[in-house]
């Protein structure tokens, strides 16, 4: 990477933390590009070069968010073979996420009106879509599901887990919305075994 491309990078790095850290505190409509730019310390016209607006800058936080959280998510399972250990430990982990009022405000409060509901499930499902499938496929391989369209199965479940993180976030009391959602979803997805 030249030196020219290096600073371009370090630049784009430091909008999208600056960002991040106003967006998750004050949410979208609270934070000024200006006020982005100043923070950064770079110039507007550095913002505009890598980004086409506050929306596009929001976007790219929004899908470093997802990112963690799938990322997150599959840590807390990897290597597990037992479905009923997956299963809460999966969702214990993704409920996690969604319970941290700074990556709610954006994942969920935010982006489904900033970035529109079909841009917002779209990102979501690019995400964790595959975490879901991959996940359900090696139940149904191990025999503790029975057989059916993984894709199909994926969906379902992610508009759960959605919905869940939803009620969650949304809620006056995130924590006590947590502990209404998380066993009545576990029993949801356990109630899969074959």
């Amino acid at each position: 990477m030249s030196t020219r491309d290096a600073r371009a990078e370090e630049t784009r790095r430091a909008l999208l933390r600056v960002a991040r850290d106003l967006f998750t505190t004050r949410g979208y409509a609270a934070v000024g590009t200006e006020e982005i730019v100043t923070a950064a310390g770079v110039t507007r016209g550095a913002l505009y070069h890598h980004f086409r607006d506050k929306q596009e800058l929001f976007r790219a936080v929004h899908e470093e968010l997802e990112a963690e959280i799938v990322a997150r998510t599959a840590a807390a399972v990897a290597g597990i073979t037992d479905f009923a250990e997956l299963i809460p430990r999966g969702i214990g982990a993704f409920l996690d996420c969604c319970t941290d009022p700074r990556t709610a405000r954006v994942t969920l409060v935010d982006a489904p009106t900033v970035l529109g509901w079909a841009t917002w499930r779209e990102i979501d499902q690019r995400h964790g879509l595959g975490l879901l499938e991959a996940t359900m496929a090696g139940a149904m391989d191990a025999g503790l599901i029975p057989r059916q369209d993984v894709r199909t199965l994926a969906h379902l479940l992610l508009g759960a887990l959605g919905e869940a993180a939803l009620m969650i976030a949304n809620d006056p009391d995130p924590a006590a919305a947590r502990l209404r959602v998380e066993p009545a979803l576990v029993a949801l997805v356990g109630n899969l075994r074959a």
